[in-house]
């Protein structure tokens, strides 16, 4: 008696059955390959505009997204600590971005991620609401961003998520405590 396994084959049903599970796979496999592949030709177009608009290597330095209670932080740390021009370059984007967001601008978001970013308009339009402070770090610095506005933070919470999924940077997509 055959088992209700593997179907037995002989000669050419075998040949058919083999080419026909090859083309499964394949059926399978080369879309997942192919949007890897336009993923990561995406990836490298975002980080190209990211250092246009933000002055340094995407791949010299490391970026950080925080979720907090009262709201988050962004940062961007060197990663090599003898690399004095991207940490020069860091110290001098992150005042400008605490200061465009605070204004409401938010254009480079746009321009890096050739996207709306999601969390923008409402944070632009609650402006008044949310803070935003440039903090020196010693391989970078951060922008803290501090709200008591639900809404607020909320919008905050939505543009920080959509930073870590986009830039790929694994942080956690949860909301912590900040550090003391």
């Amino acid at each position: 008696m055959e088992s209700m396994g593997t179907p037995r084959f002989k000669g050419e049903d075998t040949m058919r059955y083999e080419m026909l599970v090859a083309a499964a796979l394949a059926a399978l496999l080369v879309p997942a390959a192919m949007a890897s592949a336009q993923s990561h030709g995406a990836h490298q177009e975002m980080n190209a505009r990211g250092a246009e608009a933000m002055g340094f290597d995407q791949e010299k330095t490391t970026h950080h997204f925080r979720l907090y209670p009262d709201g988050g932080a962004i940062e961007v740390v060197v990663r090599d600590a003898a690399d004095a021009a991207s940490l020069e370059a860091i110290r001098a984007h992150l005042p400008h971005i605490a200061h465009s967001f605070g204004e409401g601008d938010f254009a480079l978001p746009h321009f890096i991620h050739a996207t709306d970013v999601p969390g923008t308009v409402d944070l632009a339009r609650l402006r008044s609401r949310v803070t935003y402070r440039y903090e020196a770090q010693d391989r970078g610095g951060r922008v803290r961003i501090v709200t008591a506005d639900a809404e607020a933070l909320a919008a905050l919470h939505a543009f920080l998520r959509f930073q870590i999924q986009d830039h790929r940077t694994g942080d956690s997509l949860e909301v912590t405590r900040p550090p003391a």
